[in-house]
């Protein structure tokens, strides 16, 4: 199965009809594009878009099975990863060596990548090519331009894809958020501009199409957060994702408005502010101290960034919880604020965390009983959508970063919009854009493979 000259194609290999593990493949003229390659931590017990029952035992970090590509390398022109988000760069250290293949990526993005790979001694091997916004690289037969949009993570990249047969706009995972406080921001005419060049399709992110309305910026959590922190009597612990460098930003005001100190724990959360630092985006002014030292403050100077906003197992907040982290002990009268919602699927760990912690006398503040907003989706909502469809005007609509219901939700949103074609599908489903549009159910067998053991493992 190889495109020609005339055919433009996409074709998910994970990440559509899911939220999680992205792979995506761009084929024309004997070559494909991948497009990110992530990874999802499944919990037992959940079911997965396609029915699988996830059960114990199984690897905790999976991944999408690259096989379709993996045996067609010599015609994989190379590898953009958008943004550093697992779901987006987790992978690539597992899945290089199948691969093999140049990749591309922003300033920050490529901090964070060159950390996994010199984890699996793999630095010295992977050509890595950083890019900037507005930058224009040839891939094969692929012309790709970098551009600009918003989301919860520093540098996050849209892809105009040119071809001979046609163009796509690749939107990655993003939000208009007018002050995202890190990184660059977004221009209306970068995609106004698109449609005057003419768009055969446009490939988009639909985790919040159910949701109604705009998401909220970055910029307007400062109060909400503050007004959460000050009445506090005892320590402050806020959980919330470690690759959010602007929620980081925030926080640092927040704890000299407050008169804490402010230090981080968790490896996620140093190893994106360490990147952070090496790309440029941390504000020189924004001083944290080590966490060792919080056990010999005041417990009202204390001001910790915890990893563990989804209950996960063996995170910062979660040995707090239990009583063993070697920092310091929670005390009742001691406050812990989630500033981060629940990823479907978590909900449980969650409420267990958070009888936990109030078992010990804990005070909890979450972003559902807030006053004021502590917490910023990083996904488009439906007035974006609509928006980057009134800006973009692509031919073909093709939802993905979302199960059926989001990606359906979305379809309306592009046909309310006047986009005359949308396709719904899901991973293995082969989209033809170009001669004709149109897809082909399950033309390439998808599965996962898992990392147990230090070695690849087929899962389903």
């Amino acid at each position: 199965m190889t495109p020609d000259e005339h055919d433009l194609w996409f074709l998910p290999l994970g990440g559509t009809g899911e939220i999680g593990m992205n792979l995506n493949l761009y084929g024309h003229d004997g070559q494909w594009l991948m497009v990110d390659c992530g990874v999802t931590f499944p919990k037992p017990g959940r079911v997965s878009a396609d029915g699988t029952v996830h059960h114990s035992g199984e690897p905790p970090v999976q991944m999408a099975d690259p096989a379709f590509i993996a045996d067609r390398r010599d015609q994989l022109a190379g590898l953009i990863i958008t943004h550093a988000h697992e779901d987006h760069i987790g992978a690539v250290p597992y899945l290089w060596p199948l691969l093999q293949c140049p990749i591309y990526t922003s300033r920050f993005t490529a901090e964070i990548l060159r950390r996994k790979l010199a984890e699996f001694d793999l630095l010295h091997l992977v050509p890595i090519f950083v890019v900037d916004v507005g930058d224009r690289k040839t891939i094969g037969p692929f012309q790709v331009e970098w551009l600009a949009l918003t989301h919860s993570i520093p540098d996050p990249n849209a892809l105009m894809i040119r071809t001979s047969a046609g163009n796509i706009f690749h939107s990655g995972d993003w939000k208009l958020d007018d002050q995202p406080l890190v990184g660059h921001g977004y221009s209306k005419a970068t995609f106004t501009d698109l449609a005057e060049e003419g768009v055969a399709a446009m490939v988009c992110d639909s985790t919040n199409a159910t949701v109604e309305g705009h998401s909220m910026s970055e910029s307007r959590l400062y109060q909400g957060l503050l007004e959460a922190v000050r009445p506090a009597k005892g320590r402050v612990i806020v959980a919330c994702f470690g690759s959010n460098i602007a929620r980081l930003h925030t926080l640092t005001a927040v704890a000299r408005a407050t008169g804490r100190y402010m230090g981080l724990m968790g490896r996620s959360l140093i190893n994106m502010s360490s990147a952070a630092k090496a790309a440029g985006l941390w504000d020189t002014a924004d001083s944290l101290i080590q966490s060792s030292h919080f056990g010999y403050l005041p417990r009202e100077e204390v001001l910790a960034v915890a990893t563990g906003s989804q209950g996960e197992p063996r995170t910062a907040l979660r040995r707090l919880a239990s009583g063993n982290h070697p920092d310091f002990e929670l005390e009742a009268g001691d406050r812990v604020i989630f500033s981060a919602r629940a990823i479907p699927g978590n909900e449980e760990l969650i409420d267990a965390l958070i009888s936990q912690l109030k078992g010990l006398g804990v005070e909890v503040l979450t972003a559902e009983s807030a006053g004021l907003p502590i917490h910023a989706s990083g996904h488009p909502a439906q007035d974006e959508l609509r928006a980057m469809y009134q800006w973009v005007q692509p031919a073909v609509a093709i939802p993905v970063h979302g199960e059926e219901q989001h990606m359906q939700a979305h379809a309306d949103i592009a046909r309310d919009t006047g986009v005359p074609k949308r396709l719904v599908g899901r991973n293995g489903d082969l989209f033809m854009i170009r001669p004709v549009p149109g897809m082909r159910r399950q033309m390439v067998e998808t599965g996962r493979l898992g990392w147990l053991k230090q070695e690849l493992v087929r899962v389903f």
